[in-house]
């Protein structure tokens, strides 16, 4: 495939790089794509939104949630800085 900008583990590359030219991170569009491969589309759309906004988070269960994700700096990080980090990972 030319102009291939992912690895040989994405099992929809299509919905890979329109979640990439969205603004996903890799991480998550390579989750989202070979989740909507194995499982369906429909089952991972039927599935999401269940988390809550992150405005109604602590500040203990953002920091917590950053370090899953391995979010860089999230020690020194406020309340907003930790919502769009975790929102743009």
């Amino acid at each position: 495939m030319p102009g291939k900008k992912h690895g040989p583990g994405i099992k929809n590359p299509d919905m890979y790089e329109e979640l990439r030219e969205d603004g996903a991170s890799k991480e998550k569009a390579a989750r989202i794509s070979n989740a909507a491969k194995s499982e369906g589309a429909s089952e991972i759309g039927r599935r999401g939104g269940k988390a809550g906004d992150y405005e109604d988070w602590t500040v203990d269960e953002l920091h917590e949630r950053a370090a899953e994700l391995d979010i860089e700096g999230r020690s020194s990080m406020n309340k907003g800085e930790l919502i769009d980090a975790l929102r743009n990972h």
